[in-house]
């Protein structure tokens, strides 16, 4: 038996590990076995990554197969990494239309989570990028899906969770750009409402994102800095950057060496930490700079082993999406008590989303907040409150993320689900395929 966790490095369980290489590898691993699931490279938070008694790795599934250069369309096993791709491609301008906020993340990962990025209100989620995909079910046999080709699978394997079957490889479309540098501006706003209104009126631009302040009180409840993007075009490069088109996106330069102690982490850390980067981005003023992608997209990369920041018990990231009418008042709740509270994240974060691709997919039109909370004797039951006001409001919370929420919780947030329990049961009567989020859910 090996102890596993996911990111947020709660909960800890015992399973029995299998390693593949290859698509026989997984058939004969699920050939008569109960329990099991796919795990890609363990970047999901919480316990959807983990059999109820076997966990398939399938990072050894990590060769690209083909890519068209004139099309953008590659076609790789679902173990590659996205750091993979960009790696392969983004010098010859083509990166992912979706990324997260971390590279490390596996394509058959990226799928069934069905991740989102800075940009879904104008793009979507990584479903959409998705052309086809190969899925070994649970009784070993392969299976293609795609819009045309056993659709309602393809639905339901899109932010699936891993339910549908083991995905084996996907095909997807990357998008050219022109360079490897983003087009960042900052817009700085004093308080929630505010930075509600400049997501909403910057809602043409590609990529939008509001860091938010999660122990400001008062007056100031909310205050954000909101990051706009667009890729850069060759034309608005100018010295050392237009002589770096690509700049590459080095490994992590530093590592967190061990579990900080829990003291480290409290209201005043927090506040000083917020409030030195608040000012530090307020300063950067209006005008709009030049960022290379990789700091742009994935900043806690840089920083290995970051999560070891929580502490040896880990944490748990609440994240939920909000409809955009109960979304104002909802925020303000939430983030009201957060403050009172006094422990929350160093990075919450505020984005705009759009419609979801599948029937478990996380986003629908409305706001999505995520902030992580370092693991305590009194976080469940805070966090049970804040479900509530997420309920209350029509929202739901991200599966990727998710640890802990009732079964309640999540039926009352995916009205999809019946349809997802109709196609799995369709594919996996018995139910072999059975992750610990699928058992405490009752998926």
């Amino acid at each position: 038996m090996t102890r596993i966790s996911g990111w947020g490095r709660y909960p800890v369980v015992d399973t029995q590990m299998m390693t593949a290489r290859n698509a026989d590898d997984i058939c004969r691993a699920t050939r008569g076995a109960s329990g099991f699931v796919a795990r890609g490279n363990g970047r999901s938070y919480g316990d959807a990554a983990m059999g109820t008694h076997r966990t398939i790795a399938t990072a050894g599934l990590d060769r690209i197969l083909n890519f068209d250069p004139e099309t953008g369309v590659v076609t790789v096993e679902a173990g590659v990494l996205l750091a993979t791709l960009i790696e392969a491609y983004f010098p010859s301008g083509f990166f992912p239309f979706v990324v997260p906020g971390t590279r490390f993340v596996s394509v058959g990962g990226a799928i069934a989570a069905d991740i989102h990025g800075k940009n879904h209100h104008r793009a979507g989620g990584f479903g959409e990028s998705l052309l086809s995909l190969l899925l070994a079910t649970a009784d070993g046999s392969l299976l293609r899906a795609s819009r045309v080709e056993n659709p309602d699978i393809f639905a339901a394997t899109i932010g699936g969770m891993g339910l549908t079957g083991t995905i084996i490889e996907a095909t997807l479309k990357l998008q050219p750009v022109e360079t490897g540098w983003i087009q960042q501006r900052t817009e700085v706003a004093p308080n929630l409402a505010a930075a509600m209104t400049a997501l909403e009126k910057g809602d043409s631009a590609t990529y939008s994102v509001a860091w938010i302040d999660c122990v400001a009180k008062g007056a100031g409840l909310g205050r954000s800095l909101v990051f706009f993007g667009e890729h850069a075009g060759i034309d608005d490069l100018s010295g050392p950057a237009r002589a770096d088109r690509f700049p590459k996106i080095n490994a992590p330069r530093l590592s967190v060496p061990l579990e900080f102690p829990e003291f480290a982490l409290n209201r005043w850390s927090l506040t000083a930490f917020n409030e030195l980067y608040f000012r530090l981005g307020a300063r950067r003023g209006p005008d709009p700079l030049l960022v290379p992608a990789g700091a742009y997209f994935f900043p806690l990369d840089a920083v290995g082993q970051w999560n070891r920041i929580y502490g040896r018990r880990g944490f748990i990231q609440h994240q939920c999406v909000l409809p955009i009418k109960t979304a104002p008042e909802t925020l303000a709740e939430i983030l009201g008590r957060i403050g009172a509270r006094g422990t929350g994240s160093f990075l919450t974060v505020l984005k705009k989303l759009g419609p979801g691709s599948g029937l478990l997919s996380f986003p629908f039109a409305g706001y999505t907040l995520a902030i992580d909370f370092p693991m305590s004797s009194d976080l469940l039951e805070f966090l049970d409150e804040l479900d509530r006001l997420v309920v209350a409001a029509g929202g739901r919370l991200y599966l990727a993320k998710d640890a802990r929420q009732s079964r309640a919780t999540f039926e009352a947030g995916y009205p999809g689900l019946k349809s997802f329990r109709d196609i799995r049961h369709s594919l996996d009567p018995a139910r072999l395929v059975r992750s610990r989020l699928a058992e405490r859910l009752g998926i």
